[in-house]
């Protein structure tokens, strides 16, 4: 049989009470810290806000990237950058000069020798130039070239790292084969391998306190110790792949950072612009670096950092799945590790505590470089040069996050967890998200002391200022939200479904979801969470309504049902059920006349308030029908003619249209009939047909009376009542 219904599913369920009341937004942990915007803040991984470093901007370069910095002790700047390919000089006052440009894609590595010699090493000719003391604007084709790598026995492709020792000469490191190569500053003598590794590159350097020379690999994520003589001890086989840069402490624990997992495929490959309207395309030999990957995807599984003791095993000290360490810088208050793609320099402790202490405005916070004036840092998307202070800004300022309480509130009490007082507290509020679209003023708030004075708001904001010495453990504020009346989203009436009833003997044990997404109408989703999927059972006796309900203060809601015939003689709603819980309600049909009918919901929030002061709305249903009688048939005029047996008949039902009819003869196979005119869709339909009298079955039992034969017509209306009729003939 035929399942004629409505289709799909609702989630749907009991919401969670939420009692209306004084509520507190309150944050202070790290993560909840990290949502809002702090400058000269540190914001450390125990949940703390304090005084850091003054982070400001004093160049922006034309070129996209910056892949590495360095300074020379007059406390210039000098950075390698794609996009163009260029070695820039940022002096301490922001003044950019071009010291050297190439028509590479990339300038990927830099470093300054005492002298104030420059050598720079582009990408994908693998060449390193020497640029001068002095001069500026030189392009390659004037450059020295103190290391080609068509030179060479190995001929590597690129170059990740510069170096220099403490008598001068010069470290490249390399890939494509990985190796190191030793120069002479002077020319003297031939580019010479100083190191020879398996792996496929070598992307790190660093010297420590005796002179050996700390190198890092990308393959197996191998972190070597090679002593002056080029003889290389490998002291740490990383579980990444690839080391992407190394520091060293004064006491001579190595830390590394390390990206992507062992067995992991490269990543994707590099897209740099080189004139405006051409773009190139780089894949590197796999496994490619994380250096050269300029995009804002996320590395999976992110970034970790080791150190390495002199005397201890090497351990996991911070480890992240969002950022990815692009550089490492030891200082006596911890050790820095520039990342990207959010732009974050991270503070890390031997313990595992760190600390954010600055958010660049770029995607890749890239290197660093030491001088007496501060901290450089160069970033990538998009090439700028970054100071940070030595040590704490004068004055600093943390801003919260928008924080929306979904209604109109009343603001009340700060609180604020500080040590001491030297900060100071403002907050503004508005009815639109932005807080720059006509919010109020900012003003300033005594904590932990009364309401905070603003205007009735559904957004707010705050700020702090801290001064030195301060250190602020959470920031509270407390709101009343205005109580706003539920709102009843959509409701769906479902003739012939029950709900929670145990199975009849005439019911089919066929599922029927009740659904709101009805072909008259498009779906309506829910997201609120909680809510469970709600089925029922065929059962042409009952009725199913179901609602989709919610309340923007969180409030526990109470239903009251309500129906009514739909026509005009009646007005009044009549009560159905109340004090209803769940957001279904399952009635018997059959208690109620034939007809057409609408149904009404009714949601209140009082078990969330006081009497006097809940709130209701409601909601009135599309019309639907309750039909649970059978239509009314005529008697079967029935003859046999011409070996067929001719059938009259008429179908007559006072609710909804017949629907179908079907006949079999001598209890034979239902066959589907057609009424007079084809199209069954009133409420009273003729048959006039011939029914083809079935052959005997062979081995079945003669009749009494081969002549006789008996016509048996079953007529269903639009709810699937079904009446039937019988007709014998001879």
């Amino acid at each position: 049989m035929k399942l004629q219904f409505l289709p799909a599913l609702l989630a749907l369920a009991t919401s969670v009470a939420v009692a209306q009341g004084t509520k507190l937004w309150t944050q202070q942990r790290f993560d909840e810290f990290e949502k809002g915007t702090p400058k000269g803040v540190t914001i450390r991984s125990n949940g703390l806000l304090e005084p850091g470093p003054e982070g400001r901007q004093i160049a922006l370069t034309p070129s996209t990237y910056i892949w590495a910095i360095a300074a020379d002790s007059a406390g210039n700047a000098y950075t390698a950058t794609g996009s163009p390919a260029t070695v820039l000089r940022v002096a301490p006052d922001g003044k950019v000069t071009k010291l050297f440009s190439s028509k590479d894609l990339t300038v990927q590595a830099i470093a300054v020798a005492k002298d104030g010699t420059v050598y720079a090493g582009t990408l994908p000719s693998g060449k390193v130039y020497k640029i001068p003391a002095g001069v500026t604007d030189l392009d390659e084709t004037k450059a020295a070239v103190v290391f080609d790598p068509a030179q060479t026995e190995a001929k590597p492709k690129y170059i990740w790292a510069l170096a220099f020792d403490k008598t001068g000469l010069l470290y490249i490191a390399t890939g494509g084969p990985a190796g190191i190569y030793r120069v002479h500053p002077a020319g003297a003598e031939k580019p010479e391998l100083f190191f020879k590794s398996d792996e496929q590159h070598v992307r790190a350097l660093a010297f420590d306190s005796s002179g050996n020379l700390i190198a890092g690999s990308d393959g197996s994520g191998l972190v070597y110790r090679i002593d002056p003589n080029g003889k290389g001890y490998v002291l740490y086989d990383a579980p990444k792949h690839e080391i992407t840069s190394l520091a060293i402490s004064d006491n001579g624990t190595i830390y590394a950072s390390a990206v992507g997992g062992k067995g992991q495929t490269t990543l994707p490959p590099l897209p740099v612009q080189g004139q405006p309207s051409v773009s190139t395309t780089i894949t590197f030999v796999q496994p490619g670096s994380v250096q050269a990957f300029n995009g804002n995807t996320v590395i999976p599984d992110g970034s970790e950092v080791y150190a390495i003791p002199q005397h201890s095993a090497p351990r996991k000290i911070w480890t992240d799945r969002d950022d990815i360490v692009y550089a490492l810088h030891w200082t006596q208050q911890g050790l820095l590790a520039a990342t990207g793609n959010r732009g974050r320099i991270y503070r890390i402790q031997d313990n595992g505590d760190y600390a954010d202490i600055a958010h660049l405005e770029a995607s890749q916070a890239v290197g660093f470089a030491d001088s007496a004036q501060g901290l450089y840092v160069g970033t990538a998307n998009t090439g700028k040069v970054y100071l940070l202070s030595h040590g704490p800004a004068g004055e600093s300022s943390y801003l919260s996050d928008v924080f929306d309480a979904g209604v109109f509130s009343q603001w009340g009490r700060a609180e604020v967890d500080s040590s001491a007082a030297n900060y100071e507290l403002y907050a503004r509020a508005g009815n639109i998200e932005n807080p720059e679209r006509a919010w109020s003023d900012w003003k300033k708030i005594t904590p932990n002391n009364g309401p905070l004075g603003l205007e009735q708001a559904r957004f707010l904001q705050w700020k702090l200022v801290l001064h030195p010495g301060a250190s602020i453990g959470s920031v509270g504020i407390n709101y009343l939200p205005v109580n706003v009346a539920p709102v009843i989203d959509e409701i769906a009436v479902v003739p012939g479904a029950r709900v929670n009833a145990p199975p009849q003997p005439t019911q089919q044990n066929q599922t029927v979801p009740i659904s709101f997404n009805e072909p008259s109408r498009p779906a309506v989703q829910f997201n609120e969470s909680g809510r469970e999927p709600l089925t029922g059972t065929r059962d042409k006796s009952a009725v199913t309504v179901r609602w989709a309900s919610h309340d923007d203060n969180g409030d526990e809601m109470v239903y009251a049902l309500y129906y009514r015939g739909n026509g005009d003689k009646e007005t009044n709603w009549q009560l159905l059920k109340d004090k209803i819980n769940e957001r279904f309600y399952t009635f018997d049909a059959s208690a109620f006349p034939d007809g057409a009918y609408r149904l009404k919901v009714v949601a209140s929030d009082a078990p969330s308030h006081n009497p006097s002061e809940a709130l209701t709305t409601e909601k009135v249903s599309d019309r639907f029908v309750i039909d649970t009688t059978p239509p009314s048939l005529s008697p079967i005029d029935a003859h046999l003619v011409n070996g067929k047996i001719h059938v009259v008949l008429s179908a007559t039902d006072a609710t909804s249209p017949v629907a179908r009819a079907e006949y079999s003869v001598d209890a034979g196979p239902w066959q589907y009939v057609e009424p007079v005119g084809k199209l069954s869709d009133s409420l009273t339909e003729h048959y006039d047909f011939d029914a083809q009298i079935p052959p005997r079955q062979p081995g079945s039992a003669a009749p009494e009376n081969p002549s006789e034969h008996l016509v048996t017509v079953r007529v269903y209306d639009r709810y699937d009542n079904v009446a039937a009729a019988k007709a014998v003939v001879r």
